[in-house]
């Protein structure tokens, strides 16, 4: 992993925990752009480079670009919820975007793709468009989301969740179901229901391999927490949820075939919260519904199955926010080679495999 940070004395140095302090205390921070992210990227096929803007003794801007090989010494450079950056601070920005044109350059990049971890917004849009960026081919993270917000106690929180929700977080505990956090001793059963929800529920999953490299990284740090739902010994459910500064999110999540009716999911959901909350985070990031405005969402959900309406129909009723991100924008350096991405993107089905 290389580390860069733009100084006017030209020096180098930025260690890991004074980049990590800077994404968590930024508006538009985000676990993506952590270290521990690079990380594990760096171990399943990327290179992570981190480039900062400092000034007066303050970093001001970054982004952690993931480098991704293509054939004949090509590169794809992708910024995952990213840059960290102030769009309406233009000095800072022209730094940050020079060193990351020239960074992506130098590695033969094919595109610079970035998926800033901002509101949909046209002026936020027409900034990204000025910087020379066009709307991409592909959004790689979810476009739509849920967010929970945190700031109420813990009674109003629940008063604002779906009556039926409300109701099976509440039945889960009458019905036995109790929740402890997990090990790695617990990974392989942990990751033999990841495989089951997946073959279950049509999407794909990572490898036991990667769940293990999220834990070792993510939970050491106290960035992540894996929760394990059982009906005496048995395991009927697992997430792992996530923390940066402020904001919390729900990554993974599998459940069991059997003791459906004691509502081991709405159980683990709750404690995700409270850890989220006591740590002082003040949204909950449900991670992923499907694109549409919300009354297309209410109109359709008790009829649609495909794609994440299925997980939108359980993410509803936990009374989150519907979030849309600006989505993800590309410089294109070599067009030639993006004409061969656009075809292959164009071919490409819509696919359910795990965008984290």
């Amino acid at each position: 992993m290389i580390l860069h940070i733009l100084r006017s004395d030209g020096s180098p140095s930025l260690d890991d925990a004074r980049w990590d302090a800077f994404v968590a205390a930024h508006p538009a921070g985000h676990v993506l752009q952590l270290c521990p992210w690079g990380a594990l990227k760096a171990r399943f096929g990327w290179q992570a480079v981190r480039l900062a803007v400092e000034k007066d003794g303050r970093l001001r801007a970054g982004a952690q670009v993931l480098f991704r090989r293509l054939p004949l010494g090509r590169t794809l450079a992708y910024v995952p919820k990213g840059p960290v950056l102030d769009f309406t601070d233009d000095a800072t920005a022209t730094q940050l975007w020079a060193a990351l044109h020239g960074l992506a350059r130098s590695r033969r990049a094919v595109l610079l793709k970035v998926e800033p971890e901002l509101p949909d917004d046209p002026a936020l849009a027409g900034r990204l468009r000025d910087w020379g960026f066009r709307p991409s081919l592909q959004t790689v993270q979810p476009r739509r989301t849920l967010w929970v917000d945190l700031m109420a106690d813990k009674e109003a929180i629940l008063a604002n969740m779906k009556s039926k929700t409300r109701y099976n977080v509440r039945l889960a505990a009458r019905k036995g179901v109790w929740v402890r956090e997990g090990t790695r001793d617990d990974f392989d059963a942990f990751c033999a229901l990841m495989q089951a929800t997946g073959a279950r529920d049509g999407f794909a999953v990572h490898s036991r391999a990667y769940y293990e490299a999220v834990h070792g990284l993510f939970v050491p740090a106290d960035l992540a927490r894996l929760f394990l739902a059982f009906y005496g010994d048995e395991l009927l459910g697992g997430l792992m949820a996530f923390a940066c500064g402020d904001k919390a999110w729900y990554f993974y999540g599998a459940s069991s075939d059997r003791h459906r009716n004691r509502m081991p999911s709405y159980r683990l959901q709750w404690e995700a919260m409270q850890w989220a909350k006591a740590r002082g985070c003040t949204a909950y990031d449900l991670w992923g519904i499907p694109d549409e405005d919300e009354t297309a969402l209410e109109a359709q959900f008790t009829e649609r199955h495909d794609g994440l309406w299925g997980v939108y129909r359980f993410k509803r009723g936990f009374g989150g926010r519907v979030h849309r991100y600006l989505g993800a924008y590309d410089t294109v350096y070599a067009p030639l080679w993006y004409k061969l991405y656009a075809a292959l993107v164009d071919r490409r089905q819509p696919s359910n495999h795990p965008t984290t």
